[in-house]
């Protein structure tokens, strides 16, 4: 129970890479941790509930009518915004980031009776406990994290306004050795400034799609979005050593991949940075790298084997450990499953002349699924969720 243990790893460079997983089932929401060596999942301890009596025998229905009226429902807005499904104003946690910096796991606003809220939650995997610490200057629903420099930044979401949800640009940090958040300027959105009349301006709304730690500076990349219609907008970088933005590289704002409003997934492995790119079927995707020094992305993994479900808003996660990517996805099974891709480039220069394998896998459909490229997949882990289904996931120094 002691962290001196931890801080002694800490210092030797000894600190282990564990993987936790959220689910969600209906309105419960489940953290599962996974310790990649021993493959071996513990169960956390149940998030803070802050729903009250009051929200569960129906009163929540009232402030919801006081907020947006009685022709409007909470949900269809979000959807509008963001275009999410079986979203509830009954549901805590709805529409909260996740985080991760210095060994804790931390969730941040999100929806709360029908009101976004500031509040963060930590996770001490030494402790086993969650606690809830210093809130958010801002209550934000779908915003973005990233670390950097150990801090957790949070840019974007949006908040309540006039009985409305409008994008916030607004950022902010975390430090978590203080326990105390810092205003970070703006994002300016230059590419909505650029609408030739007000009618556009006032239609697409720019939001945050997704933000990585790239080397040394945090990368946003950017949608103009109203429902159901969106445009990818670029994006913009923030360098914490002059504290100002900067309009994204050309190639590396209009070729980022996940060309869709929402969540833009992207890691950074080895330096390097992966994002990935959902195919036009149901059944694959890709894996692309950007090459900085040519402003461009390329593909690294040319099918990416998971089973997609059309029930599953998230039927995919991306993560990073032990030096590989990783991708979790869910099987026909109702089994978490945790991929590892190891790339094939030490092996073979030829980019597309060795096939791919599968090592270690019950999961015979995968196999079907991969085509030949320079990359073996190798199944480190699974896990029985039953119907519950994907939301994000996060990578633990311990």
């Amino acid at each position: 129970m002691s962290h001196e243990l931890f801080k002694l790893r800490k210092e030797l460079g000894l600190k282990e890479e564990w993987l936790y997983v959220l689910t969600k089932v209906e309105e419960e929401f489940s953290w599962h941790a996974l310790d990649p060596l021993s493959r071996k999942w513990q169960r956390l301890p149940p998030m803070p509930n802050l729903l009250s009596e009051e929200s569960r025998n129906g009163s929540s229905g009232l402030w919801l009518w006081n907020i947006v009226g009685p022709r409007i429902k909470i949900h269809e807005i979000i959807r509008s915004w963001l275009g999410k499904n079986h979203t509830s104003d009954h549901m805590p946690f709805c529409g909260c980031a996740i985080g991760a910096v210095d060994g804790c796991l931390y969730v941040l606003g999100g929806f709360f009776r029908a009101s976004t809220v500031s509040c963060v939650w930590r996770y001490d995997p030494i402790l086993n406990r969650w606690s809830e610490i210093t809130p958010m200057s801002t209550g934000r629903a779908y915003c973005k994290t990233s670390i950097l420099n150990n801090k957790l930044y949070v840019v974007g979401g949006v908040t309540q306004f006039r009985g409305g949800l409008v994008p916030l640009q607004s950022a902010e940090v975390f430090d978590p050795h203080t326990d105390t958040w810092s205003e970070v300027p703006s994002m300016p959105f230059s590419k909505s400034q650029q609408f030739p009349n007000a009618f556009w301006s006032d239609l697409l709304k720019p939001i945050a799609t997704g933000m990585t730690s790239y080397m040394g500076r945090l990368c946003v990349p950017q949608s103009l979005y109203s429902w159901p219609f969106f445009v990818d907008a670029g994006g913009e970088i923030y360098d914490p050593e002059t504290n100002s933005w900067a309009e994204m590289p050309t190639g590396m704002g209009e070729g980022w991949p996940a060309r869709q409003a929402g969540t833009k997934l992207s890691i950074v492995v080895e330096g390097e940075l992966y994002s990935y790119d959902p195919s036009s079927s149901r059944d694959s995707g890709k894996i692309k790298v950007y090459d900085h020094r040519e402003d461009a992305w390329k593909v690294v993994i040319g099918k990416v084997p998971f089973y997609d479900s059309a029930d599953s808003e998230t039927p995919h996660l991306l993560a990073g450990f032990h030096g590989k990517i990783h991708v979790i996805t869910k099987d026909s099974n109702h089994k978490v499953v945790v991929m590892q891709a190891s790339l094939r480039d030490n092996l073979d220069s030829s980019p597309l002349s060795s096939a791919s394998h599968f090592v270690g896998s019950s999961h015979e459909h995968f196999s079907s699924l991969a085509e030949s490229e320079t990359v073996v997949w190798k199944v480190v882990a699974n896990r029985n969720i039953g119907s519950a289904e994907l939301v994000s996931c996060q990578v633990l120094d311990i």
